[in-house]
């Protein structure tokens, strides 16, 4: 597990992995319920266990997992400079009288009545 969410995994393909082996098996659950009765729902168990839970925290964990992706590689990029001036920086530099200019936002003019 990656980060200090209990639901993300160590990367999205594993997760979208559980996630079809978890889904898949409460759906096949579901469809041989009609053919052979309650035996097949032994099949949900299994699938909420693949999921680590119910559906909404497979969900959770996809979402922590790519968020838990993406703030690596954010942290990475910005050990190897490799970020582009945030506008922030930007807006710093302009009001300091650096050449960089920042874009401008139109100022809404107040409505008459």
């Amino acid at each position: 597990m990656s980060g200090d969410s209990g639901f993300a995994s160590a990367s999205v393909p594993r997760h979208l992995l559980r996630g079809a082996i978890g889904f898949g098996s409460i759906a096949a659950a579901l469809v041989l319920a009609a053919s052979f009765g309650p035996v097949a729902l032994l099949l949900v168990p299994a699938g909420l266990f693949a999921l680590r839970g119910c559906p909404t925290c497979w969900l959770l964990g996809l979402i922590a997992t790519v968020s838990d992706g993406r703030v690596g590689r954010g942290c990475a990029a910005e050990r190897n400079g490799d970020v582009e001036e945030s506008a922030l920086t930007r807006r710093t530099s302009e009001r300091d009288g650096s050449s960089q200019t920042a874009p401008s936002v139109p100022s809404a003019a107040p409505k008459a009545r």
